[in-house]
């Protein structure tokens, strides 16, 4: 999996590229945890690299959005695709946590 972000305007856009499992979940979580404590409050997830996800995914989401919202902070996501989605909807994710078709739309 690889991680990268980029700062825009007060959001944080994170990109990740690989498979978002047990493997990889506790990196992605220290990565995103680390870029809080340096300071993010608004992290928008660009899941566009992103074709599987497992419940340890999902923990690792649901810990950083955790995280952010005790922080007066925001965690959104953006570029789903359709197994990736089934699974946020199937979870109940997508109900906690506002996703969006592209990155565009969520800056906006």
């Amino acid at each position: 999996m690889e991680i990268t972000s980029r700062k825009m305007e007060t959001n944080t856009i994170v990109s990740i590229n690989g498979r978002l499992d047990a493997v990889s979940a506790p990196e992605f979580q220290n990565a995103l945890l680390g870029l809080i404590d340096d300071g993010a409050t608004m992290l928008l997830l660009d899941f566009d690299g992103v074709d599987y996800i497992s419940s340890a995914g999902l923990r690792s989401i649901l810990v950083v959005a955790k995280k952010l919202r005790s922080g007066q902070g925001e965690l959104s996501v953006a570029m789903l695709h359709d197994t990736v989605k089934e699974v946020f909807e199937i979870s109940g994710f997508s109900s906690i946590l506002p996703i969006f078709d592209t990155v565009e739309a969520a800056l906006s």
